[in-house]
């Protein structure tokens, strides 16, 4: 059972922290969906500042499901573009539907940070600017790869799979 989030913003990286943590278990798609549509729709209502993005870690390994459930946020966002992995390009921007009037972001920021190796190299990626503006939800996958783990408390979302069913934590 998902309880409301809490969500605190730390300095520098504006990291979001999720006060309670919640594991839940997906067997398909349509579960994952569900899951994401009532995280974002429990993030949305608790975002308390107009002045900075949200900012979320998405830790497992490869296979995990991370990318899924970025695209099962997207969905529940209404993005139209197919969202697929960035771990060649590095970071995804999709606009958020129009039908979105209740979610305080305009943009899906999708970073896949599995290639990188030190949080310099986000610089590349303009990452000040994008968690400086309030229309951005940006999620990044792997951030331990690029010291995002470094700051507490840190939005965090682990997916691991086992016996064909992914578990998502949410911290």
């Amino acid at each position: 059972m998902l309880t409301t989030f809490r969500l605190v913003f730390m300095p520098l990286w504006h990291l979001c922290y999720i006060g309670f943590m919640q594991s839940r278990i997906s067997g398909s798609i349509e579960e994952t969906e569900k899951i994401a549509a009532k995280w974002l729709s429990d993030v949305a209502r608790s975002h308390p500042s107009p002045d900075e993005a949200v900012l979320v870690g998405l830790s497992g390994h490869l296979g995990a499901g991370k990318t899924a459930f970025v695209k099962a946020v997207a969905k529940a966002l209404g993005v139209a573009e197919t969202v697929t992995s960035p771990t060649f390009v590095i970071m995804k921007i999709y606009e958020v539907g129009e039908d979105s009037l209740d979610i305080p972001w305009r943009r899906l920021v999708h970073i896949d940070a599995y290639r990188l190796e030190r949080a310099e190299e986000l610089e590349a990626l303009s990452f000040e600017k994008l968690v400086a503006d309030s229309h951005n939800l940006i999620m990044v996958e792997w951030p331990e790869n690029v010291g995002l783990t470094q700051f507490s408390p840190l939005s965090d979302i682990k997916i691991k799979i086992e016996d064909g069913k992914h578990e998502f934590t949410i911290q």
